[in-house]
């Protein structure tokens, strides 16, 4: 799913700079604390490791504030770029959008996050 970069660059420069972020996968997730509760909208690059540190509460902020552990939407993208760029959108949404968004993929609003662990 990763998509190969190539790189037209001569052995002999040094100092050839790339963008690492455009080489990595992203993922954008909304979390939530249960059906029309609050919601938090993040990006990753690694969604099992960064959904499983909101559940244990390692990461101090919003998400451990408000308990929002149930992982109720995510989308892939082979950009990181991307990924964030979507995010920055979706945070600007009407809050009835992203429950449209939700219910599309995940109508029982169930925690979505054993289903990265398959």
């Amino acid at each position: 799913m990763i998509a190969s970069i190539s790189m037209k660059c001569s052995p002999a420069k040094a100092g050839v700079h790339y963008n690492r972020a455009a080489m990595k996968q992203g993922w954008v997730y909304i979390l939530t604390n249960g059906r029309n509760g609050t919601l938090y909208i993040g990006v990753t690059s690694n969604i099992a490791q960064r959904i499983w540190q909101h559940r244990e509460g390692t990461i101090e902020g919003f998400t451990k504030r408000y308990g929002l552990k149930r992982l109720v939407w995510y989308g892939y993208f082979e950009n990181l770029h991307d990924a964030r760029r979507r995010e920055g959108q979706m945070k600007g949404w009407k809050r009835a959008w992203k429950i449209e968004l939700i219910e599309t993929m995940n109508p029982d609003w169930r925690d979505l996050y054993f289903d990265l662990l398959r």
